[in-house]
C-alpha cells in the first residue's frame, strides 16, 4: 500500500470534518418522529443491491440516495435515505426548519439511514445532521439529491475523443448547483468497481461520498455541496481485484507540493487578463514569415533568493524581472521548460504527474496566468514545453489508473521507455487522446500560451525506439512505425490549427521523419517548426576543432543547408547542450580565453544570420565556464567580469540586429531567402553568404580562424554601399576591433557569380553583417 493509501486508511474510522450546525429556522415541532411503517408499503433497496451498496462496490448509489418519490401507507411523499459510517443520530433537515429523525435502515461497511416525509414532493431542498459518539455534529448538504453535471453530449465525444474542451467537464470544479455552492467532481476510470470522492472533507474515508458511474462511459460523478476553493481532494477506486487504489486527479488545476500529494479544487474565472492586444494581433500573426528568437529558461533555476536559503522565485516575482531581460536582450519569446506539475524536480518538469496544474511549487494557477500576461503586455511570447510522449511512474498518479493500464500499455514492449523508466501513454485510446488533445488546447486557451514546444517526438514516432531486437512489437503492416502515435500527432496538430490560431507547434525530433512541418492535408504532421537537431550536432562538433584543423571539417559546417529546407526549422542551442558534463558552451569552444569568448561570439552570429528560427538557452549571455545546474541560480555574478559583462552587450545587439534586419528572417522557409557567395574556401576557413527579405538583403562573413584575413574579396547582389551592421570582433563586446570600418564601396569587379564585389578586411574569429545603405 502506498504512502498515501496508508494515510488514508488509518482515517478510514476517523470522525469527518464537523461543520457547525446551520441555525435551524422556528418550527411548530421540535422534533418530527418517523412516519410509522408498514412492512408491505415501505420501498426497500433490493437485497443485491443493498449489499452492494453496504460494501461499497454500487455504482449508482443515486439510484437509492437522496430524495425519492415514495407511498407510506398510503401517504404519498418522499423518502430521504443517507449513506454514512460512524454516526450514532442522523437527522434530515428540511428549508423550512423542520427536522426529520433518520432510522438506521440496514448496516454494513457503512450504514444506510433513511426519513419518509409525508405530503413532500421533489425537487426537495434539505440537508443532513450527522451526530457521533463524541458529540461532535457534521451539517451537510446531500450530494445526491442533484441531477448529473455531464451532459450526453460531453460524454459521447470523449468516447469519440474529439472533446475540445474535456478540463471544462471532467476535474472538480467549483460551481453552483440549484443555488447551493459546492463543487463538481467527474474521473473517467471505466474498470474500477466503486469510485469515491475523497479528501480533507470527509477525513479521506471513501464510504462517504461514493460516486455514480455514468452509463458506459466509463465517466463517474458527482457534485459535492459545500466544497469550497482550496479543498483537498483524491479519488478512491475499488478495482475489479478488490483493491483499493487512491488516485490524483488527472485533470486538476492545482496539486500539492511533496510530500503531500493531493489534487485541489481551483477557483475559476477570476483572473481578469490585459493582453487583449496582444492576443489579437497573434491570431492574425504569421511565425514563418516573422522574426522568432527563443530564450528558453528554467523559472527554478533562472535566479533565486539566496538571503532566504537559495529558494526559487515564484510566477509573481520572477514575471517583471524576467520580463525586463528577455526585453532588453531584444528576444521574442521565451519558452519554459515543463511547467505542468511534476514531483521530481530534479527531471526540470520533464516527468509529468499533473498534466492540467501549473506547479504549485512556484504559486497558483492564476499566478502563472500573471506571469504570462506579463510577458505579453510587453510583446514577448510565451512558448511551453509539452511532455505528451511518457510520464512518471508514480503510484498516486496516471500509472495503472483504475487497477487496469488505463492510460499505458499493458504490455512492457508498448508501454514502458527503456531510457526514462517511464510509461508510454497508449495513443490507440480514444478517452487517452482526447486527455492529452484537450491538454494541449487548455494551456493556450486558459493560460494564453503562444505554443507548445512537443518534447521527444522522435520516441512517439517509432515502435523500436532505444530498443533492441524482441524487445518492441510491430506494427499491422510489418512496421516500425507507431502508427496510433503518428495519428495522435496530426489529431492534435489540426486541433491547434483550427482551434488557436496563431500558436505555434514545434517538434523535438532528431530523426529524418518527412514531413514533419509539412500539413496534415498534405500527409505531414502538421508542425509548424522542428527543432534542427542535425545542425546543432554538426556546428558544436565543428567548433569544437581547433581552428588550424578547421579546413579539413567545412562540410559538418555547411552541410545542414543540403537539407535546409525540408522542413521549417529552429536551430536551438539548448538546456541539453550544457548539462550531464557535456560542460557549458564557453567551455566547448577551443583556444584561450580570448578565443573561447570569440569562438561562441562567432557561433551565436552564425545562428543568427543563417536561416531557420532561433532558440538560446538562459545563461548563454553571461558566457559561463560551467555547465548549468537546476540546483542554483545562473551566474549573474559574472556581470561583474569585464569580458562577461560584454558578452551580455554582444547578445543583446545582435538579437536587435536580427529582428530589425528582414532579410534575416522573412525568407526562413524558402531558397529565395539565401544563398552561398564562396562556401569552399576551406584553406581560409571563410564562409561567406546572402539573405534576402523582399527587396533587401545582407551579406555575412565568417572568419573561422584567428588569422585576420585582409583585403578579401566576395562578390555581391548589388553594387553600392555596403554599411556594417554587426562586427562579433568589436571592442565594445570583447574583440580585438581589427579595421573597424564603417562602410564599403562595391567595384564592377565580377567575383563569385556577381557583377560587383567588395574587399574587406577580415577579423579574427568573428563574423562580419553587412547590409547596402539606402
Amino acid at each position: 500500500m502506498v504512502e498515501n493509501e496508508s494515510r488514508m486508511a488509518e482515517k478510514k474510522n476517523a470522525t469527518p470534518k464537523k461543520r457547525a450546525p446551520r441555525k435551524r429556522a422556528p418550527k411548530k415541532e421540535a422534533l418530527v418522529a418517523p412516519e410509522p411503517r408498514s412492512e408491505s408499503e415501505l420501498p426497500r433497496v433490493p437485497r443485491g443491491d443493498l449489499d452492494r451498496l453496504l460494501a461499497g462496490e454500487f455504482a449508482n448509489p443515486h439510484e437509492y440516495l437522496g430524495a425519492h418519490r415514495a407511498t407510506v401507507n398510503g401517504r404519498a411523499g418522499v423518502i430521504v435515505r443517507a449513506l454514512i459510517p460512524n454516526a450514532v443520530r442522523v437527522e434530515c433537515l428540511l428549508d423550512d426548519g423542520e427536522v426529520y429523525e433518520m432510522e438506521r435502515e440496514a448496516r454494513g461497511l457503512t450504514d444506510l439511514y433513511s426519513a419518509f416525509i409525508p405530503n413532500a414532493t421533489l425537487p426537495l431542498a434539505y440537508r443532513f445532521i450527522f451526530t457521533y459518539a463524541d458529540g461532535a455534529t457534521w451539517n451537510r448538504g446531500d450530494p445526491y439529491r442533484f441531477l448529473p453535471t455531464l451532459g450526453d453530449v460531453d460524454l459521447h465525444l470523449f468516447n469519440e475523443g474529439t472533446h475540445r474542451e474535456l478540463w471544462k467537464k471532467l476535474g472538480a470544479h467549483a460551481r453552483t448547483e440549484d443555488g447551493v455552492q459546492g463543487a463538481s467532481f467527474a474521473v473517467w476510470a471505466p474498470n474500477a468497481r466503486r469510485v469515491s470522492v475523497v479528501g480533507d472533507f470527509c477525513g479521506w474515508d471513501g464510504r462517504v461520498f461514493p460516486m455514480r458511474v455514468m452509463g458506459s462511459s466509463g465517466v463517474w460523478e458527482l457534485f459535492l455541496p459545500d466544497i469550497d476553493a482550496g479543498s483537498l481532494y483524491k479519488f478512491e477506486m475499488l478495482t475489479k481485484e478488490g483493491a483499493i487504489r487512491v488516485k490524483t486527479d488527472p485533470f486538476a488545476a492545482k496539486m500539492e507540493q511533496s510530500p503531500g500529494t493531493a489534487s485541489i479544487v481551483e477557483r475559476e474565472d477570476a483572473y481578469e487578463w490585459g493582453d487583449t492586444a496582444w492576443m489579437k494581433q497573434r491570431a492574425a500573426a504569421d511565425p514563418v514569415h516573422a522574426p522568432i528568437s527563443i530564450y528558453e529558461v528554467h523559472l527554478g533555476s533562472w535566479a533565486r533568493v539566496p538571503e532566504e536559503d537559495n529558494r526559487t522565485l515564484t510566477y509573481r516575482e520572477i514575471a517583471p524581472r524576467l520580463c525586463e531581460h528577455v526585453k532588453r536582450l531584444g528576444f521574442t519569446h521565451v519558452e519554459l521548460m515543463p511547467v505542468m506539475e511534476h514531483p521530481f524536480y530534479g527531471s526540470w518538469g520533464y516527468q509529468v504527474s499533473g498534466y492540467y496544474a501549473p506547479s504549485s511549487r512556484y504559486g497558483a494557477p492564476d499566478d502563472f496566468r500573471y506571469f504570462v500576461d506579463t510577458m505579453h503586455q510587453a510583446g514577448i511570447g510565451v512558448l511551453l514545453d509539452w511532455v505528451p510522449a511518457h510520464f512518471p511512474k508514480d503510484d498516486y498518479a496516471l500509472r495503472r489508473f483504475d487497477g487496469t493500464a488505463l492510460y499505458e500499455h499493458e504490455d512492457p514492449r508498448m508501454g514502458e521507455h527503456p531510457d526514462w523508466g517511464t510509461l508510454i501513454f497508449n495513443y490507440s485510446r480514444n478517452e487517452v487522446r482526447n486527455f492529452l488533445v484537450a491538454n494541449a488546447l487548455y494551456w493556450v486557451d486558459e493560460f494564453h500560451a503562444d505554443g507548445l514546444r512537443v518534447d521527444a517526438v522522435a520516441s512517439m514516432l517509432y515502435l523500436d525506439y532505444s530498443r533492441k531486437a524482441g524487445q518492441w512489437l510491430r506494427n499491422k503492416h510489418g512496421g516500425r512505425e507507431n502508427l496510433d502515435a503518428i495519428e495522435f500527432i496530426k489529431q492534435f496538430n489540426e486541433a491547434m490549427r483550427l482551434e488557436c490560431p496563431g500558436a505555434m507547434t514545434i517538434a523535438e525530433e532528431s530523426t529524418a521523419w518527412p514531413g514533419v512541418t509539412t500539413p496534415v492535408s498534405d500527409g505531414g504532421l502538421g508542425f509548424t517548426f522542428k527543432w534542427n537537431m542535425g545542425w546543432m550536432h554538426d556546428t558544436l562538433s565543428y567548433f569544437a576543432f581547433n581552428p588550424i584543423h578547421r579546413r579539413y571539417h567545412q562540410d559538418q559546417l555547411t552541410f545542414a543547408m543540403l537539407y535546409e529546407y525540408s522542413e521549417r526549422f529552429i536551430m536551438p542551442l539548448s538546456h541539453d547542450e550544457v548539462v550531464h558534463l557535456k560542460g557549458s558552451l564557453l567551455s566547448k569552444m577551443p583556444g584561450d580565453e580570448w578565443q573561447k569568448l570569440a569562438n561562441l561570439r562567432l557561433l551565436l552570429a552564425y545562428m543568427f544570420t543563417r536561416p531557420g528560427k532561433k532558440l538560446m538557452f538562459m545563461g548563454t549571455e553571461l558566457a559561463p565556464y560551467t555547465e548549468w545546474n537546476h540546483d542554483t541560480s545562473l551566474d549573474w555574478h559574472l556581470r561583474d567580469n569585464a569580458a562577461h559583462a560584454a558578452m551580455e552587450r554582444y547578445v543583446t545587439r545582435l538579437a536587435h540586429v536580427y529582428r530589425e534586419t528582414p532579410a534575416l528572417w522573412r525568407e526562413d522557409a524558402s531558397w529565395d531567402g539565401f544563398a552561398w557567395i564562396d562556401v569552399a574556401d576551406r584553406d581560409n576557413s571563410v564562409v561567406s553568404y546572402a539573405r534576402r527579405g523582399g527587396d533587401s538583403h545582407a551579406i555575412v562573413l565568417l572568419n573561422l580562424t584567428p588569422v585576420p584575413r585582409e583585403r578579401y574579396r566576395i562578390g555581391v547582389p548589388h553594387s553600392g554601399t555596403y554599411t556594417r551592421v554587426l562586427s562579433t570582433d568589436d571592442r565594445e563586446w570583447g574583440g580585438s576591433g581589427f579595421d573597424a570600418f564603417e562602410s564599403v564601396n562595391s567595384d564592377p569587379s565580377p567575383f563569385h557569380g556577381y557583377d560587383q564585389s567588395i574587399e574587406v578586411n577580415l577579423p579574427p574569429l568573428a563574423a562580419l553583417v553587412l547590409t547596402p545603405s539606402r
